[in-house]
């Protein structure tokens, strides 16, 4: 559920028509709901009721300021994967000991900076990573918090590209060799062992993958505990998907992902971290654009928006689906025809959607692409020289700007020319 709704013929954002906004602001521009933001977040809160736990946003999936602060206000703790979203959790007001730092390649800048700022916990993923993460801690007399990424070698059956927990990706540590590396983490240090960490991959439709990589953790947990290990928190990672689709697409229910937390961990007596991104910010964001041209072409039509691949490059790295609908709504049963919709950058990629069934539209028309709050925003460009487009976020009857857009003139002048030009 979102709060994007057709209201008297015109898509709303909560109480506020889209093409208000675009008149303000202009096309193409990112729109985010609070309302719905807060209900998905909240959702995870109702599936993990009654276990010790935190939810700890995937910052990697929409960073602004204005949004991390929303849900730093509902008591969200922050998941990040580099020095800079690290900054952003602190600029928003979360408190260090509710920041979890993950990632593969965390520098020893990044770690220090943690360590003295506050940090809840970083999932290690090597044993390189493990054995610099004590150095920096020993050097500033501290210890470390640190969970193991461990790798359950369990197929996500999700898109090549956003699996993560097969043996041949590059994330997390063997499971196999998960015993022998707590033992040596014991042993350094700087470091202090509370957990185990775990993710598969993203956008997971079905519960049977999470079911299998928490069940080897379980049996994990209880091998490391007769080993000495005070394990005291499980992070299991986020990767719940959202639909993209308006029909045919069912993915699990927080609640559902919360009773087989439940059935499989939840005798072990401990601290439940998850980490969603996707489903908090997936539908509580849309990128409106604007048609530019409608061109004939050989065999086919072509839709041309003013929004490009460098504004959402999901459709283009990914093959990704995304729901195109106008903003004013169509008559009931007005027919529909298939059109080729596309961006102006000069890529072939640049192509939104092959074939996709639309009313007629005309140049100035408004659309709105639903389901673009995660890894819509952050993954952007200024391939072309096209400015990042503006971001807005709407509460009730009132939206603000939270991201504006550059001018040419400030793009242009952060180059700097050298001396002998």
């Amino acid at each position: 559920m979102d709060h994007f709704l057709y209201r008297d013929g015109l898509l709303h954002a909560e109480d506020v028509p889209l093409i208000e906004i675009a008149a303000e602001v202009g096309t193409p521009f990112y729109c985010y709901s609070t309302a719905t933001l807060t209900r998905h977040y909240r959702l995870f809160e109702e599936a993990l009721n009654g276990l010790d736990h935190l939810v700890c946003y995937s910052v990697k999936s929409l960073s602004n300021q204005a949004i991390l602060r929303t849900l730093a206000g509902l008591g969200a703790g922050m998941d990040v994967v580099s020095g800079g979203e690290y900054r952003r959790a602190l600029a928003a007001g979360v408190p260090g000991e509710k920041i979890v730092f993950s990632g593969v390649g965390k520098t020893h800048e990044e770690m220090a900076f943690a360590l003295t700022h506050g940090i809840r916990q970083f999932n290690v993923e090597s044993d390189s990573e493990l054995h610099a993460l004590s150095e920096v801690a020993a050097a500033m007399g501290k210890r470390a918090p640190v969970t193991l990424r461990v790798n359950p070698d369990v197929d996500a059956k999700t898109h090549e590209k956003i699996a993560t927990g097969r043996k041949e990706d590059k994330f997390g540590v063997p499971i196999a060799r998960a015993r022998a590396l707590y033992a040596e983490a014991a042993r350094l240090p700087g470091l202090e062992v509370v957990g185990v960490d775990v993710h598969i991959g993203s956008q997971l439709t079905d519960l049977a993958p999470f079911e299998a990589a928490f069940g080897k953790i379980a049996e994990l947990t209880r091998a490391l505990r007769a080993d000495g290990h005070a394990i005291r928190r499980l992070d299991l990672g986020g990767g719940l998907g959202i639909p993209y689709t308006s029909s045919n697409e069912t993915p699990p229910l927080p609640l559902d992902y919360g009773a087989m937390i439940r059935r499989v961990l939840g005798d072990l007596d401990v601290e439940i971290e998850i980490e969603p991104g996707r489903l908090i910010a997936g539908n509580a964001g849309i990128l409106v654009a604007q048609v530019i041209y409608l061109k004939q072409g050989e065999g086919r039509d072509f839709l041309i928006l003013d929004a490009a691949m460098n504004d959402l490059i999901r459709p283009a790295m990914y093959g990704a689906h995304h729901d195109i609908v106008p903003v004013v709504e169509p008559c009931a049963g007005i027919e529909r025809y298939p059109v080729d919709i596309v961006g102006p950058v000069c890529e072939s990629g640049d192509t939104f959607a092959k074939q996709r069934l639309m009313p007629p539209l005309a140049a100035g028309d408004l659309v709105a692409f639903r389901s673009a709050g995660a890894y819509g925003a952050v993954m952007s460009s200024e391939y072309n020289t096209r400015p990042l487009i503006p971001e807005v976020l709407v509460h009730q009857d009132q939206y603000a700007v939270i991201r504006p857009r550059p001018s040419f003139d400030e793009i242009i002048n952060r180059d700097r020319l050298p001396s002998w030009l």
